[in-house]
């Protein structure tokens, strides 16, 4: 149905926004008056706090949106920048929740170029983001000072922004209005993407209401203007105009309105850069052009074919202006095809280094809790680097560290970081000493995978971590068939060098793994690198449904794939435990029996039947027995120790408890669980110092986690330390006003912020404020109500509850409660069972 323009009359399409003859509005957009705008908070000061929290150092701008700060979180001692959004814009209550939302994707992105996006916050009406601070100088004001980038340098920087827009686009998410304000170049001269999930918030499609712009003309693809949605292609034209703003130092459409501006991007056909820039190529001309192709399908079809492109041009310009250092000339490897009987004389050149580092730095080491102290006996195989043309190879170097992790994780003394743990070093800038120090190893494997049609191009180098000083380095090119035989070749390589101390029963996992079918392999990896990379952090339900499909994959391809199966099983009992449908943990033991029945010999399969038995069916001689058997099979296995120090923190067994998590710790230092159950675990065996360690451990991990805090103030309430706990609890508060994120927890299930507060109010004798919130036994026993607390607890153990005997011996809030008879009692009854259990299980 056509449409008249209300001034010039002609017939434009229905779907049109702007009139294709004059460029003027077709149609009226309705502003949102849902609530009454609050009074903004003024311009922030130098040397103000804002929201008690961030301390302003220095205004960065003011945009579309509103004003942006620079600030330090004096929670976390950070800088961070603050975004105000503008009060016309926060009024609208149903463009805050999609804020809120589209920053929850937003946050999934983790590259290294990309600036990460933090939350939506609220403040006296003021409604803000807090995001990455990332010093240096945004894109549109290097344009403006340089006038015209060198070929070369445009190119390096439009690399780095594909680079970044790859990821996004991977994980579906679109950047909308993509334009050099929301490029920063650090000081290190990487490009960095900025303002992810902003644009699609506002589901703008060009100028909206009140003069506000989101989505800026100059920048804006053809089918935005038009007022439909933007899609990965859309950043593709985008990105098609910064390029051609970056050679020319002009943007390719000028007019005398935005609207004019906009029609153009729609109707007009730029004209060539190289008429404002006779240095551009002719070839590097037509790439500019295909970006901004008005026909969506004509442009390239994604980043990684436009970054491919990018370096074809690289390679045929001489620049001598880059941002970043070129990397040192290396010597040419031979094309000579590789004949498969001489792979293992070169990977064995690979192991021979790693077993002279391996020697050379001992064998000795000191034990106990990993605070820093580097051991001799222990490795990090970082995440090798995907330089592929297309960046499509992620699960594949996954693999490869995984594949290298699993067999020498059979060697008994030697402690290989788990491959989670090593995830995050995968884009990090940091240097091997400080991985090293971080992750507390002494040596570090590093590689990178480079795939072009049917070849493989593997360089690895060895490294001590104290020093940094590396040990050899080594580039290994063939054609290949299949990338999972040089996985496997690879690591058996590695463990015959080092085939130290193998257990009697061990077997090369990678040969488990493989079996009958390497697709199964690829798809398991996947499934693995997703659950453990993504989902365990995001907890986000889209993540755990990518995962299970992978999964799922691998053991349609092969129904007898035992790893398959087990990571069924593990993801599905991760999701119950955060969401509690009951549907999940069945599918979860489901997948349990299947993996062992197809595979009773694996240190895995012991490790979930274990935790079935033991925390879910409480059959615990039978659990029992699966633990000893996983730890007969590989005792520096991860799952294995996990699952063995989490069954002896559910039966009470603390110090039991301790000393498998510590192992655990050691194979995977950044695992979320391991922090908060030795938090409790040396908290109930008496030791606050070390409690305290783990819990604020787990903090600066995971800032954002509100159990993490809630058992900090635990803490500090057991040490009579009020008002920091009280201050604590309060962004506890701020960071879960619904109090909705610690109830999952098992062992937290009726212990809420709420039930907090009232143990502070409790410990601090306000006797109405605390009852008023709690009617817990530690509620009562603070308050030195005896009979009441006792009371409670006598009824518990009515209903069955088995109190902990350490817990009883150990938590001074049941100070109030000693010297009592009735207490006594439970205690001694505690303690009996206790005692049984230690004798029964306290011995794996």
């Amino acid at each position: 149905m056509a449409v008249k323009c209300p001034k010039c009359h002609s017939d434009n399409t229905d779907t049109a926004r702007f009139c294709s003859n004059c460029a003027a509005p077709l149609q009226e957009i309705p502003v949102a008056h849902t609530k009454t705008i609050e009074t903004p908070i003024e311009g922030l000061t130098t040397g103000s706090t804002f929201a008690e929290r961030y301390q302003i150092i220095e205004q960065l701008g003011v945009g579309g949106m509103g004003e942006v700060y620079r600030a330090v979180d004096k929670k976390l001692d950070e800088e961070v920048a603050l975004k105000l959004i503008k009060p016309e814009i926060a009024s609208d209550e149903k463009t805050i929740d999609r804020f809120g939302n589209e920053l929850k994707l937003a946050r999934k992105i983790v590259h290294r170029n990309v600036g990460r996006m933090y939350e939506l916050m609220e403040e006296g009406g003021t409604h803000f983001i807090t995001m990455e601070y990332v010093p240096g100088e945004d894109l549109k004001s290097f344009i403006k000072r340089s006038r015209q980038l060198a070929v070369g340098t445009a190119i390096t920087i439009a690399k780095q922004v594909c680079e970044g827009l790859a990821e996004a686009h991977r994980l579906g998410i679109v950047h909308r209005d993509l334009k050099p304000s929301n490029i920063m170049i650090d000081k290190e001269g990487n490009a960095r993407i900025m303002d992810f999930g902003i644009a699609r918030s506002l589901k703008s499609k060009g100028i909206t209401r009140e003069g506000v712009v989101i989505g800026t003309p100059d920048y804006m693809s053809p089918e935005q203007a038009d007022g439909k949605e933007a899609d990965q292609l859309s950043d593709i034209y985008s990105l098609g105009v910064i390029l051609y703003v970056m050679v020319t130092g002009r943007v390719p459409f000028e007019g005398d309105s935005d609207l004019s501006v906009a029609l153009k991007h729609k109707t007009e056909i730029p004209l060539d850069p190289k008429k404002f820039n006779a240095q551009i190529p002719d070839s590097f001309n037509g790439l500019i052009l295909k970006c901004m192709e008005k026909d969506k399908e004509k442009r390239y079809q994604g980043a990684e074919e436009l970054f491919s492109e990018l370096n074809k041009e690289e390679k045929d310009i001489s620049t001598t202006k880059r941002f970043v250092p070129e990397e040192r000339p290396k010597k040419e490897v031979s094309r000579k095809r590789l004949q498969p009987f001489l792979i293992p004389g070169i990977l064995i050149i690979v192991v021979a280094a790693i077993v002279i580092g391996y020697l050379l730095l001992g064998k000795s080491g000191r034990k106990g809790e990993p605070t820093g102290e580097v051991r001799l006996d222990s490795i990090a195989v970082l995440p090798f680097r995907d330089l592929s043309p297309q960046k499509d190879q992620y699960h594949i170097c996954f693999g490869m560290t995984d594949a290298i992790n699993g067999r020498l994780t059979q060697l008994g003394e030697l402690k290989v970081t788990a491959a989670t743990s090593v995830e995050r070093y995968k884009d990090t800038k940091k240097s091997i000493t400080e991985i090293g120090e971080e992750l507390g190893v002494s040596n570090i494997l590093e590689g990178s995978i480079q795939m072009e049609g049917n070849r493989i191009r593997i360089t690895s180098t060895l490294a001590n971590a104290r020093t940094g000083f590396q040990l050899w380095s080594g580039t290994f090119e063939d054609e290949f068939e299949s990338i999972f035989f040089i996985q496997d070749e690879v690591s058996k390589a590695i463990a015959k060098a080092l085939e130290l101390e193998f257990t009697a029963d061990s077997r090369d996992p990678t040969q488990t793994a493989l079996l009958k079918n390497l697709e199964a392999y690829d798809y398991y990896l996947k499934g693995k690198y997703i659950l453990e990379s993504r989902y365990l952090v995001s907890e986000e339900e889209e993540d755990f449904q990518d995962a299970i499909k992978m999964y799922k994959k691998a053991v349609e391809i092969d129904p007898d794939y035992a790893l398959g199966h087990n990571g069924l099983g593990w993801a599905y009992e991760s999701f119950y435990i955060n969401t509690r449908h009951k549907e999940y943990r069945s599918l979860g033991f489901e997948s349990c029996i299947t993996a062992y029945e197809l595979d009773p010999k694996l240190a895995q399969t012991n490790a979930l039947m274990g935790y079935h038995n033991f925390e879910i069916q409480r059959e615990y001689n039978k659990g029992y027995q699966y633990y000893k058997r996983g730890l007969e099979i590989d005792k520096n296995n991860f799952e294995i120790n996990f699952a063995v120090g989490c069954s002896s923190l559910i039966h009470g067994l603390y110090y039991q408890t301790i000393k498998y998590l510590l192992r655990a710790v050691e194979l995977n230092p950044y695992f979320f669980w391991n922090h908060h159950k030795l938090y409790e675990a040396f908290m109930y065996t008496g030791d606050l110092e070390k409690s305290e360690f783990y819990v604020k451990r787990g903090r600066e991990l995971y800032p954002h986690k509100v159990i993490f805090l809630v058992d900090h103030a635990n803490l500090l309430i057991m040490k009579k330390e009020y008002d920091e706990a009280e201050k604590i609890l309060e962004e506890a508060e701020k960071l879960d006003p619904a109090n909705t994120e610690i109830n999952y927890v098992d062992l937290l299930r009726l212990q809420n912020i709420p039930y907090y507060k009232a143990l502070l109010f409790a410990a601090k004798r306000e006797k109405e404020m605390a009852l008023a919130l709690s009617q817990h036994q530690y509620v009562y026993a603070l308050l030195g109500m005896k009979e009441e607390a006792i009371e409670i607890m006598e009824e518990m153990v009515n209903k069955g509850v088995k109190f902990r005997y350490l817990v009883l011996l150990n938590n001074p809030f049941y100070n109030n409660l000693r010297n009592h008879a009735r207490f006594e009692k439970i205690v001694l009854d505690a303690k009996v069972r206790y005692e049984e259990d230690v004798k029964k299980y306290g011995n794996l």
